[in-house]
């Protein structure tokens, strides 16, 4: 549905509801380093109810960050690591023997697939035909069908992980029913000193028994009753659709394949998005999730040229809607914002007093995220702050 853009504050429930998605995302980060993105989009996928794959090299905590974020949910979870010789009774239950004995063919689901809200598949483009041909149809209907029975799953979302993209044809089917393709790699040298402080914590956590802790912050209950509403956030303003217009045809000029129906459905997602920062509305910077619908690695890069400029304009026109990246920022992290902030305050626009306090702010949270990492880059860094407080503090607005 399109409609002009909703100006109105967003209401008391949507607001709490972002509280909770950013708590689950809060956790996440304390434990996962530079996986900020990630994390975003996974909890986007739960709140819209589409599915996602991870796709990475061994270690880069793809598993572990799904398990995590299913603890967070207080929903009913299966995972199953498959393999070319994975049996359909290992993940939707034996065949019943007493109803097949009398003659019907029936399977027990408790504790399976079937009966899951949350579901993680690991290495799912290994899996059988007999396997994939079952779950398109869990994915795709939500429905899955042993005899004679076909019955509706409770399913919210699907995640899945892999080491690498799949690039048979008989595997088409199933990656294109992820609507997200997200990529998770090893971090670079910047960071690897907070790697290993935090793979510290991580393991003595695990060890200690510190790890199961971990308590849900949000209901598989209280997802459902926000996809039942969530009419309510499928509105968005034409301007708005006019440039997802644009962005689509574009990508699809250089290649990148996006049917129809992958387009419609991406709508959901910048949708959750809103709800999850709180919003009851949809903005350009939404518009970050496009980064992650590729069909292949190559159209990653490709991707980001088409989409970046798009969302880094409207958060230079709209400074006070930007979102810090918090304490557990990466320094490349830091370093984007801190050049979109240098390009604002230098450009010699006009800048109201709310925008000139609020870019100082930033700042000033920026220099303190870079003095937890305490490197040399971080220090140089730093130096570059202090030198646009400097000259903020010294221009015309402050002189007098």
């Amino acid at each position: 549905m399109v409609s002009p853009p909703n100006q109105a504050e967003a209401r008391p429930d949507v607001v709490r509801m972002g509280t909770q998605f950013q708590e689950i995302a809060r956790v996440l980060n304390t434990h996962f380093l530079d996986k900020q993105e990630i994390i975003r989009l996974l909890v986007i996928s739960a709140i819209a109810g589409e599915h996602m794959v991870l796709v990475g090299p061994p270690g880069t905590a793809k598993s572990a960050i799904i398990r995590m974020f299913a603890k967070l949910v207080d929903a009913r979870y299966f995972e199953y690591l498959l393999t070319r010789f994975t049996e359909p009774n290992e993940l939707f239950g034996p065949v019943d023997i007493k109803e097949f004995r009398e003659g019907r063919y029936a399977r027990r689901t408790e504790g399976m697939l079937p009966e899951a809200e949350i579901v993680f598949l690991d290495e799912i483009f290994k899996s059988n035909s007999a396997i994939l041909n079952s779950l398109l149809t869990v994915i795709n209907e939500r429905r899955f069908s042993h005899g004679a029975e076909v019955r509706e799953v409770p399913l919210i979302s699907m995640f899945a992980a892999s080491n690498e993209v799949p690039n048979d044809d008989n595997l088409s089917a199933m990656f294109d029913r992820f609507l997200l393709r997200v990529l998770s790699d090893n971090l670079d040298s910047y960071h690897f000193h907070e790697l290993l402080a935090r793979g510290i914590d991580n393991e003595v956590s695990r060890m200690t028994g510190r790890e199961d802790q971990v308590r849900p912050v949000i209901s598989a209950r209280d997802l459902r009753a926000l996809q039942r509403g969530f009419d309510q956030f499928m509105e968005f303003p034409e301007d708005f659709m006019a440039k997802y217009k644009g962005l689509i045809f574009q990508m699809r000029s250089e290649g990148i394949t996006i049917s129809d129906r992958r387009a419609v459905k991406l709508l959901k997602l910048f949708a959750a998005s809103a709800v999850f920062d709180g919003r009851s509305h949809v903005t350009d910077g939404d518009f970050f999730i496009l980064r992650h619908i590729w069909n292949n690695l190559d159209q990653a890069e490709l991707l980001e040229e088409i989409v970046n400029p798009v969302v880094d304009v409207y958060y230079r026109e709209h400074p006070e809607e930007r979102r810090f990246i918090g304490p557990q920022a990466s320094l490349d992290d830091l370093l984007s914002e801190l050049n979109l902030i240098r390009e604002l305050l230098t450009s010699g626009g006009a800048l109201s007093d709310i925008q000139l306090f609020s870019q100082l702010k930033n700042l000033n949270e920026i220099k303190a995220a870079l003095a937890a990492i305490n490197n040399e880059t971080a220090e140089r860094m730093m130096r570059e702050v202090d030198q646009l407080l400097e000259s903020v503090f010294a221009s015309s607005k402050f002189s007098g």
